[in-house]
């Protein structure tokens, strides 16, 4: 289904950050294509914070509208995987980072998080445990 958006091996972390500017709009923001190419993240202001969902699978899931089965509150089990917010409380930093949480729908589990737009107009995409960061790269959808 969605194993290969969030690689398995992070760990749940906090976040905190200084916020971005109202006005302005974060350089992170828009539709990206997840590294496998199996789904697109449509990341946008989500209150005070960026947030980015899930809006279209681009590989079939093994299952018609997959639920978050995998989720430790049982009360959210039995929400669909499509529309559901992944990246959640991103906030930028004063390098050009953006600090957050991600959520893996397959593993459950929610973890540090970091983004921040390449050079090349990349976005890069890292999961943490403490120090140990895991990164992927997605590129903007058309």
């Amino acid at each position: 289904m969605l194993k290969h958006i969030f690689p398995a091996g992070f760990a749940v972390a906090a976040m905190m950050a200084v916020s971005t500017p109202a006005a302005a709009k974060a350089p992170v923001e828009g539709r990206w294509v997840t590294q496998d190419k199996d789904a697109i993240i449509e990341i946008k202001p989500c209150g005070t914070s960026i947030c980015g969902r899930i809006i279209r699978f681009l590989v079939a899931p093994p299952v018609r509208n997959p639920k978050d089965t995998n989720n430790p509150n049982k009360k959210l089990r039995s929400r669909p995987i499509m529309g559901m917010a992944v990246l959640s409380g991103f906030r930028a930093e004063k390098n050009g980072r953006y600090r957050g949480k991600v959520y893996d729908p397959k593993s459950g589990k929610t973890y540090k998080s970091f983004l921040k737009l390449n050079p090349n107009g990349t976005l890069k995409m890292q999961g943490c445990i403490g120090p140990f960061c895991q990164t992927q790269t997605w590129r903007r959808a058309k």
